[in-house]
C-alpha cells in the first residue's frame, strides 16, 4: 500500500493505492471510515488490478480538506480520481454505505468515466417522513458513531480494543480491522482520537436524509451496469439490515440497470472480511 494524492480545486485528496496492475478500481468508504476499510477487498484483487481507495474529504488523510460536504461534492472528488488514474479509460467503481451514495451520484453524472458500479449496503433512498427532524434521525441512527468522534482514548491499543468490543465486529475480528482502526487513530498517548471530522459527518448525514429523493433519480437514470450487494444484518449485527428486503425489491423494479445480491454479513463485515470481500471483487472485476 502507498499513499497517493488526487488534485482537486481546493487542495489534494489522499488515497490509498493497493496493487500495481493496469486495471483500475476506485473505492469510496462509509460516513465515519477511511480508504483503509477496503484492505480486505484489495487483498482479494487479481494481480492485474489496482485499487485506489479514497479518503473522502473530512476523513483519514483528507481530513483537513474543507467543506461544503455532501454527496455531490464527494462525487466530484471521485470523478477527479477516476480521471487521474484512468488516464482516458473508464474504471470500475465501488462504494460502501455513504460511499455507495457518492459513487452512485458520480456514475449517474459522469457515466463515461466508469465501466461498472458496485454498491455495497448503500445507495438506495431511505424513507424520510415529511417534516422529520433530521438531527433527531441522525442521533437515532448514527449517535454512537458520532459520539466516538468527540471521545479520546488512553492509547492506540485502547482505541483498537474499543472497536474490538463492537457487537457487529467482535466475532469476526481480523488483522484488516486492526489496521483500519490504527489508520484512523491520531493524537498523543493519553489523548488518542479519530481522524474523522465530526462536522463533515454531520453535514453528510443531513445531506443523505434531506436529499434522499435525489438518489432515486440517480438510480433511474443509471446507464452503467450496477450491482447492489446488501447484508441481512445492520450496524450492530442485528436484523434487519440497513436496506430491508422490501426496499431492495422496490428499487430493483424501478432501476433497469440494477442487479441485487444478498450477502450473508452485517453492515461492516460485508466489506471488511474475506468471504464478502471476495464477492465484491467478483463483481468489481467482471468483464
Amino acid at each position: 500500500m502507498e499513499q497517493v494524492k488526487v488534485e482537486v480545486p481546493d487542495g489534494a485528496l489522499t488515497a490509498l493505492r493497493f496493487g500495481t496492475g493496469p486495471k483500475i478500481a476506485i473505492a469510496a468508504h462509509g460516513i465515519t471510515a477511511s480508504g483503509m476499510a477496503f484492505r480486505s477487498v484489495a487483498r482479494q484483487l487479481p494481480d492485474d488490478w489496482t485499487l485506489i481507495a479514497l479518503d473522502l474529504r473530512g476523513r483519514g488523510g483528507s481530513n483537513t480538506l474543507p467543506g461544503p460536504y455532501g454527496m455531490s461534492r464527494h462525487a466530484e472528488d471521485i470523478c477527479a480520481a477516476a480521471a487521474k488514474f484512468g488516464q482516458g479509460r473508464p474504471v470500475a467503481l465501488v462504494g460502501q454505505s455513504m460511499g455507495a451514495y457518492a459513487a452512485l451520484r458520480a456514475a449517474a453524472r459522469r457515466p463515461e468515466l466508469f465501466t461498472r458500479l458496485v454498491l455495497v449496503d448503500g445507495g438506495l433512498p431511505l424513507p424520510v417522513p415529511g417534516g422529520a427532524d433530521l438531527d433527531a434521525i441522525l442521533a437515532a441512527t448514527l449517535g454512537p458513531a458520532i459520539a466516538r468522534l468527540d471521545e479520546t482514548y488512553p492509547s492506540v491499543q485502547a482505541y483498537v480494543d474499543f472497536f474490538r468490543a463492537h457487537p457487529a465486529l467482535a466475532a469476526e475480528w481480523n488483522d484488516d480491522l486492526t489496521a483500519y482502526v490504527r489508520y484512523d487513530a491520531t493524537g498523543p498517548e493519553g489523548a488518542v482520537r479519530s481522524r474523522v471530522d465530526g462536522a463533515a459527518v454531520r453535514a453528510d448525514g443531513r445531506d443523505l436524509l434531506a436529499e434522499a429523493a435525489s438518489f432515486g433519480d440517480d438510480l433511474r437514470k443509471l446507464t452503467v451496469p450496477t450491482v447492489l450487494l446488501h447484508a441481512p444484518r445492520g450496524m450492530f449485527g442485528q436484523e434487519p439490515g440497513m436496506l430491508p428486503a422490501p426496499l431492495v425489491e422496490h428499487w430493483r423494479g424501478l432501476a433497469p440497470h440494477l442487479v441485487t445480491e444478498l450477502v450473508d454479513a452485517n453492515h461492516y463485515t460485508i466489506l471488511m472480511t474475506d468471504g464478502p470481500a471476495a464477492v465484491i471483487v467478483r463483481h468489481l472485476t467482471a468483464e
